[in-house]
């Protein structure tokens, strides 16, 4: 019977504890549901709005315009480009030609009066100055293409600022934003945290305490995690600071109910053994039996073998003894059946070998 109502304790805290995280479960399921569509409540700002849309119309067309100009320029040196690459081929074929003449001209005169050769020069300075001619209209082209670049630039520096214009009108009206979805969400769960606050100081010990603590579970994650991806940059100072209030709060608490609890027990100290043994209830006493405590002042009763010195030729594991009286407060632990004489936990209702009522 001492073993099924241990398995039926075991049993029935886990199966408390199992619906009191079922029940966290659903409520963080659902609390995440309607923290989500609190979004709908406002509109979330867009930075489209901010913009100024004739500015950067206006802006965007003179852009347009100059790559316009800038890809019809860079045709144009292109068209130039392979112009000078005909002439400069041009100019190479007749320069060699005429190395090649020169080389092979017999002449009476000298060279340089020459008719024929000073002709052949002047056409080959034509060539050279084809050539050079070309190359002063692609350096034009690129002269016109550097100033299209500069004025591109600028414009583009115009169009910057006003985009930054834009970005600070729309981080505003999104702070602001944060701000109100972050204080609906925080009238939201704020409640729900001191609800579960309530039912953890007031309800921990009703005989349906699984179901106020899955709530308190529920509220405690709602505020500190439910909370975290929604939180504004100063949302943190909100979350700390509540936390270190409930620290305080449940610390004071803790502390003043352990103080009392010793007060308590020392008050009770002070009472006859008759009094206190009235006073041990039969949960306490079975635990005390099962971990060797005084039912009363919670210190272990069992005499361990190095607290007195062993016989001869005798196994020192027999020196762990029990004594009939507790030595630290004198409440009586162990006394004879009055029946069958058998020793039994005087604190237990039933001797345990003839199952006569013991008499507290």
């Amino acid at each position: 019977m001492e073993l099924n109502s241990k398995k039926l304790q075991r049993t029935s805290q886990i199966i408390y504890y199992s619906i009191s995280i079922i029940l966290c479960v659903f409520l963080i399921l659902l609390s995440n549901r309607i923290i989500g569509d609190l979004d709908t409540v406002t509109v979330r700002p867009e930075i489209e709005k901010f913009v100024d849309h004739a500015t950067m119309k206006d802006l965007d067309n003179k852009i347009n315009n100059i790559n316009v100009d800038i890809e019809s320029l860079n045709n144009s040196r292109s068209t130039i480009e392979k112009t000078i690459e005909t002439a400069r081929e041009n100019y190479t074929n007749e320069k060699q030609s005429f190395d090649n003449w020169v080389q092979t001209r017999i002449t009476l005169g000298s060279p340089d009066k020459d008719i024929e050769v000073i002709g052949r020069a002047r056409k080959l300075d034509e060539f050279y100055k084809i050539e050079q001619d070309w190359r002063l209209q692609l350096n034009s082209r690129q002269a016109e293409i550097d100033i299209k670049d500069a004025q591109k630039q600028e414009i583009q520096l115009l169009i910057d600022k006003e985009n930054q214009k834009a970005e600070i009108k729309y981080y505003k009206e999104l702070k602001h934003y944060d701000l109100i979805v972050f204080l609906l969400r925080l009238l939201f769960v704020g409640p729900i945290l001191a609800l579960g606050i309530f039912f953890f100081i007031r309800y921990r010990n009703h005989k349906f305490w699984p179901l106020f603590f899955g709530f308190t579970l529920f509220s405690f994650y709602a505020f500190f995690f439910g909370l975290v991806p929604y939180l504004p940059s100063y949302g943190g100072y909100v979350r700390y600071a509540v936390g270190i209030i409930l620290s305080v709060g449940l610390g004071y608490y803790a502390i003043r109910t352990i103080r009392q609890f010793i007060d308590k027990k020392q008050a009770e100290l002070k009472v006859s053994t008759q009094e206190r043994a009235k006073n041990v209830q039969i949960e306490v006493a079975e635990k005390a039996l099962e971990n060797h405590f005084c039912p009363s002042c919670g210190k272990d009763f069992i005499i361990k073998k190095w607290e007195f010195p062993p016989a001869r030729n005798i196994d020192p594991e027999i020196y762990k003894s029990v004594t009939n009286f507790c030595r630290h407060c004198g409440l009586e632990l162990f006394k004879n059946c009055a029946s069958c004489g058998n020793k039994n936990f005087a604190h237990l209702p039933f001797c345990s070998t003839c199952g006569t009522k013991n008499d507290n």
